[in-house]
């Protein structure tokens, strides 16, 4: 069938407006008409079905990155609204607010929860609704005592003994602290203090945890988990762990981007619960806050140590795409 001149310059009207985004008094000009015999035109357009409008509810960001690493990973993912142009603050208060949700809800009477230090799980728990949970019991996943006087106080008995001992206050529940170094001078040292009683009665709770809370450390340029911050790693240490290639811990216990953990010298000297036995736990609740800590995520994903996920949209984003 032939096409008529009045549907070539319907055509051609249609095309300026919804392709090219001309205005209704640009195309008049152009074509030497009106601009209410454009709109005639584009009236005329859609009616012969020269053009056709779909609409689309818009897309929830969020819900569509959670099922692409669910998907990707094999975890299940919970994403924080959150914008790129956010400052770190309102992230974090984002993701702690999102992941004290998640973690309640997987809280159960009689149950044992391992929870390891940090400045994103102390935010975290800061954030937990307080209700008592009868016969609960948190126990440290690694030890946080620091033999530098840089950072000691904060970083040491502050971060690693607060975040147990509010986890298990909100509950009503009771606490077991880990009073080790996070990180043994000496190999021998730490298999000495493994054989005490004290020590192995914690080690054994930490086996018996149906549920573990933790954040992932890196020492990603300009913003260094505090495990590489304040005191803890010697710069000879820290020089290792580069050569080593890895890209951060979960526990305090070192990875590299494929997952690979054993033949990290460093890590026969760390306090903080092993990968093949945190990988026991039923449920592992991940929380991570900032793009940077993405190469740290990738090594926890790859060594199976992670079965739920809380990170902001930004990261998400990178782990989905990039």
């Amino acid at each position: 069938m032939k096409t008529s001149y009045r549907e070539k310059i319907e055509y051609t009207a249609a095309q300026m407006y919804y392709a090219e985004n001309r205005t209704m008094q640009h195309i008049a000009n152009e074509l030497s008409v009106s601009r209410s015999t454009v709109s005639r035109l584009l009236a005329e357009a859609r009616e012969q079905g020269i053009v056709r409008i779909s609409l689309h509810p818009p897309t929830d960001r969020p819900s569509a990155l959670e099922h692409r690493i669910a998907e990707d990973y094999g975890v299940t993912a919970h994403v924080a609204h959150t914008l790129s142009r956010e400052d770190a603050s309102a992230r974090q208060e984002a993701v702690a607010a999102l992941a004290s949700g998640v973690i309640d809800s997987l809280v159960e009477p009689d149950m044992v929860i391992g929870a390891a230090w940090g400045a994103t799980m102390t935010s975290v728990v800061g954030r937990l609704p307080a209700k008592e949970v009868p016969g609960l019991q948190v126990v440290q996943l690694n030890g946080a005592v620091n033999s530098q006087p840089a950072g000691a106080e904060s970083a040491g008995t502050g971060l690693g003994m607060g975040v147990v001992e509010r986890f298990a206050q909100v509950y009503g529940g009771r606490p077991h602290l880990f009073a080790v170094p996070a990180i043994f001078d000496y190999e021998q040292t730490k298999q000495m203090l493994w054989r005490e009683r004290s020590t192995s009665r914690v080690l054994n709770l930490q086996r018996r945890a149906s549920l573990a809370v933790f954040g992932v450390g890196t020492f990603a340029a300009g913003r260094p988990s505090q495990v590489y911050a304040e005191g803890y790693l010697s710069r000879e240490d820290l020089n290792q762990l580069t050569d080593e290639q890895v890209v951060g811990d979960i526990c305090t216990v070192f990875l590299r981007g494929d997952g690979s953990w054993r033949n990290i010298e460093l890590n026969s000297r760390c306090s903080g619960i092993r990968p093949d036995e945190l990988s026991r736990i039923p449920r592992r609740v991940c929380v991570v806050n900032g793009p940077h800590k993405i190469p740290a995520l990738r090594g926890a994903l790859a060594a199976g140590l992670v079965t739920d996920l809380v990170l902001d949209q930004a990261s998400a984003d990178l782990l989905a795409h990039g």
